[in-house]
Formats: C-alpha cells, structure tokens, sequence
C-alpha cells in the first residue's frame, strides 16, 4: 500500500521544515527549540505556510527528540558563512570509529582560523555534545541540514563535513549509473535507517540559488558521488583529467536552483576509506579528512586540482609505506589512542554541479 506523503511545516522561529506526526496538534523545532501549532487536522487541506514533500528514506524516519532540559537556538547565520561538522564514532558498538571525533574538531578549527567562518555559525553534532539535540541522530541530521541551507543568499559559504560510516544500497529508480544509491549513516541508523544520496541531494543542493556555495567534505567509505551532483573529475597522476557524465538517464534534476556544489570525498563509490593512524603517526583521523587539511596547511589548496592531486599523493606514499608525511599543527592539537597503521588504497573523488577547470579555479570556502 502506498504510503502517504509526510506533511512538512515551517518552523514558528527558525523556518526550518518540521515532519508532523500523525494526528498531531503542535510539533517542537529541535534546532530552535520553538512550538508550532498545527491548525488543521491530517485529513484537511494544509493552511498558509504549510507544504508537503516526498522523502524516500530507508527506514521510518526517527521521531523528534523529547527537549526535557532545555533547546538552545541554532547558531545564527554570520559574515554570510555557515557549517555543519558531523563525526559519529559509534562508540560502544561494534561498528565503532577511531578517528571521527577528531576530524570534527579539525575541521572546526581548520574553518574558523583559516576561512574565517564564525564559531557561532558552526553546528556540530557528535557524540560529545551535551545537548541532546545536537547528537548525530537521522533526525538532527536531517534538521542540521535543513538549517545550512534556510534563508542562503547571493555571496554564501555553506559547508557540509560528514565523517563517519558510508554504504550503499540498491537504487530501483534506475538513476544511478551504477545500480547503487550511496549512503551516510546516523548515529542510530541500525533502528532508523541511513540517509540516501538521492535525500542529501534534495535537501542541500537542488534548493541552492544562484551567487551561494556548497561545499560537502564527506570521509565515508562508498562516498565519491554521496551528494548526487552531476558530474564527477576523473584525475590521472599526471594531472589530465575528464569530467564524467553522471547525469541521471531518467531526467531527474540533480543540480541546483543556479548556485554551485562541489563535493570532495574520500574514496570513489566502490572503495572503502580508512580510520587510520598511519597518516599523522600520533592520533586516529580518518585519512580524506587529514589529507585535506594537510594540503591546505602546506599551501596545496590554491586550486582545485592542487588540492586533489596532494591529497591523493599523501594517500598514495602512505600506502607505499613512506609515510603521510610531517604532521600539521591541527593534528597534533588532539592527542588520543590510534588505530590500524596498515596501507591505504582508497582514492579521494571530486563532483560537481558543473564541469570546470580544476587547475585554474581558485579554492576557497
């Protein structure tokens, strides 16, 4: 029996879509922490404000958290830059990770002191935060990524970095090339189910107006088309490259509402991504997350190409076995236990919205 599609209402305070439960008489925003009133039944036609969305999610999506304590605002959008870190380590379990809680904090500093964006701009959702609703549930996910992109405007920095476990999935619209949705999995995912590719896709892509900037920096295995975005750089070690058609043959719209997005991931969609402490020698990173932050440190991010082919190379010298190389400062500022030192083999992707050319396109965020 087909199910109903959910009926989706934007928050009293924050605008952010809000899923409303069956029969439900009002629904509290887990970002803002404010109550919206729902001021018809199910059965009746939605009032003003109000408006219905299909999501094909792989499992019944997680319900809100209960706020017993308190429900923090959501950073407020700053200097036109806005982030949403997430490292799930999945502690206590046997899918545990190392490293993930350090890419996080990494990639915090990394995008404050480098890039400038602001603290308050910053949402992180890990394990170690104290507020409930800031753990890496499917429905903060879902929440934290609605936020990132509510209100952008012509100028906009917005940034997405995942680290944590990938997979994938059968696709059975036939819109991916290789037969598999790719998929990013939440902290409760054995009970709620993953997010699918083709979800990311609409809520952080397609809605994106022209003059704003997407940047996703997914550490996940299985994750070099994780966004859905059009196009993906196959690189040579000798630096030519070819932008691959990865256009849905059904038709379906994968880009944006005319802004841009460009995902760097850290493997390509069969391969498998290493937790590691082989790259940095003193703490447990996952190894795209490290390879990035190192090019960018030692000033190979000056374009798109530059940063992609560093981060390979690093990748490629430490699966020789000589080494990842010195370690940067934003590594060494955690110190915590390590993991496999083994070699890598997994090969870090970039995709786009649009073909361009990588080796004269500046990077920035």
């Amino acid at each position: 029996m087909a199910m109903p599609m959910p009926l989706l209402v934007n928050c009293t305070g924050c605008q952010t879509p809000l899923q409303v439960p069956p029969g439900a008489s009002s629904i509290r925003c887990a970002l803002c922490g404010a109550i919206s009133h729902i001021a018809a039944p199910r059965g009746t036609d939605p009032p003003h404000g109000y408006h219905q969305q299909r999501y094909q999610p792989s499992a019944p999506p997680s319900p809100a958290p209960s706020p017993q304590h308190y429900s923090p605002a959501p950073p407020p959008s700053q200097g036109r830059k806005k982030a949403v870190i997430c490292g799930i380590s999945y502690k206590y379990s046997r899918h545990e990770l190392k490293g993930c809680l350090n890419d996080a904090n990494c990639m915090k500093f990394l995008l404050i002191n480098k890039f400038k964006f602001p603290e308050a701009s910053i949402l992180m959702l890990t394990e170690e935060q104290r507020d409930p609703l800031r753990i890496p549930t499917k429905h903060n996910m879902r929440m934290a990524l609605f936020w990132l992109v509510q209100g952008c405007q012509p100028g906009d920095s917005l940034v997405f970095h995942y680290s944590g476990h990938g997979s994938q999935q059968r696709n059975l619209s036939g819109d991916e090339v290789d037969g598999y949705d790719e998929t990013i999995l939440p902290l409760d995912f054995e009970t709620q189910g993953m997010i699918v590719d083709d979800e990311i896709n609409a809520t952080i892509v397609r809605p994106l107006p022209r003059g704003v900037r997407l940047h996703a920096i997914i550490d996940a295995c299985h994750s070099g088309t994780v966004l859905d975005l059009p196009f993906l750089c196959r690189l040579n070690r000798s630096g030519q490259y070819v932008w691959e058609d990865h256009r849905p043959r059904s038709g379906t719209w994968k880009g944006t509402n005319g802004g841009e997005a460009i995902s760097f991931s850290g493997c390509d969609d069969n391969q498998t991504s290493a937790d590691t402490s082989a790259l940095s020698r003193i703490t447990s990173t996952g190894a795209m997350t490290y390879c990035f932050i190192q090019a960018i440190e030692k000033g190979a991010g000056t374009t798109y190409g530059s940063l992609l082919n560093s981060m390979r190379n690093t990748i490629r010298e430490t699966g020789a076995g000589t080494g990842g190389g010195p370690v940067t400062s934003l590594i060494t500022m955690l110190l915590t236990g390590g993991s496999y030192s083994g070699g890598l083999t997994q090969e870090p992707q970039l995709t786009s919205t649009e073909p361009f050319e990588i080796h004269s396109k500046p990077f920035y965020l």
